[in-house]
């Protein structure tokens, strides 16, 4: 995938003496200039927050929700930003959030969900952002797309904004889920190998919906090498007015932080066996490519097969029949159902393309 030549900061520059994770936190929403400035203190008195948060416009999905305090929530936020000494952030949605958060002082911008989905509503914040020295964080578009997600920040690196990075609060999904956001942990994976320099903040609270997978969402991130965290923390969450349930107070969010296992990315001590176990790892996936590849071969044949025979390439019985007896037996080998599915999709999917091209006439070029 090719993109655009991005001047972007290392995330140590941004704030002084930043160490990783950068933790970003505070209430899903601004509600009182006494909750908010509260709620700040105690964050603050944790020792373990480099960035407070506070919504003060909220995009919610239905009419008659509550939809953030306006611009006076961003005197509580100055005045937070005075009790402790922390930078704030909040969320802007257009060109007048821009300018009002930019004249009280605001320190670092993200865009939500809901804005990043729209080139022209990120273009417009971008115009507005020409050059403005500021912090500016990118969050994911609500479904699943990361050439838009990398447009985005495209765009806003386009005004001259070096001080970027992404934000992962996981992607709508219709149907049942533990989440209240798929992570859809390849996509941030993939935005990282693209673009390696860019920093990637997770925010667990969307993603999880619900406070009890806060923990073990935020471990997986830093698992993953991602930047840093951004935890919705209220003084008192049950009475919270948006997104109660994945809120935690600034007790609990200190016991989650507390406990999080900071990984090394390199080990100081070059004796040791995770280069063979890598060098192990290639032969395999070598291995994996050359079976898989015979396998297509395969397909073609019984293309050529149903072709002559006027057979319908989808044959659902079998399919269904190959899939059971997959998933029961890589169950019994310690994989899980949910791989074992995808991954015989996938096949199966390349394999049905395989036989239309077969059907139709079209020549399947194979490296000798």
């Amino acid at each position: 995938m090719k993109t655009m030549n991005l001047d972007i900061q290392p995330i140590q520059s941004w704030i002084p003496n930043i160490q990783r994770p950068l933790i970003i936190s505070g209430p899903c929403s601004a509600e009182s200039e006494e909750q908010v400035i509260t709620t700040a203190s105690l964050l603050a008195e944790t020792g373990k927050v480099d960035v407070l948060r506070a919504g003060i416009w909220k995009p919610r999905t239905r009419p008659g929700s509550f939809e953030g305090v306006g611009s006076v929530g961003l005197k509580w936020l100055q005045a937070a930003k005075k009790e402790t000494g922390l930078p704030v952030a909040v969320e802007v949605a257009n060109v007048k959030h821009v300018y009002e958060a930019l004249k009280h002082g605001v320190d670092i911008l993200w865009l939500g969900a809901r804005t990043t989905v729209n080139p022209f509503s990120v273009q417009e914040i971008a115009d507005a952002l020409q050059g403005v020295d500021a912090i500016v964080l990118v969050k994911n578009p609500i479904n699943p797309d990361l050439n838009l997600w990398i447009g985005a920040i495209e765009r806003i690196a386009k005004a001259g904004i070096t001080r970027i990075g992404a934000i992962h609060r996981g992607f709508s999904k219709y149907g049942p889920s533990k989440y209240r956001n798929e992570p859809n942990w390849q996509i941030p994976i993939d935005l990282m190998r693209t673009l390696p320099e860019l920093p990637m903040i997770c925010d667990p609270s969307h993603i999880s919906g619900n406070r009890e997978l806060l923990a073990p969402v935020s471990q997986k991130a830093l698992d993953l090498n991602f930047h840093g965290l951004m935890i919705e923390s209220h003084v008192n969450p049950s009475v919270a007015l948006s997104d109660a349930k994945q809120q935690v107070t600034p007790v609990d969010f200190n016991t989650i932080v507390d406990n999080l296992i900071l990984r090394d990315t390199t080990l100081a001590d070059n004796s040791n066996p995770l280069g063979e176990l890598r060098s192990e790892i290639d032969r395999i996936d070598d291995e994996l490519l050359s079976l898989l590849a015979g396998r297509m071969q395969v397909s073609r044949d019984i293309g050529e097969f149903k072709k002559a025979n006027n057979l319908t390439i989808l044959q659902a019985a079998r399919w269904e029949d190959i899939l059971q007896k997959a998933i029961e037996k890589g169950v019994a080998n310690g994989l899980s159902k949910e791989f074992i599915a995808g991954y015989l999709k996938s096949i199966h999917l390349e394999s049905i393309n395989q036989q239309t091209k077969v059907m139709n006439g079209e020549g399947v070029v194979v490296a000798s």
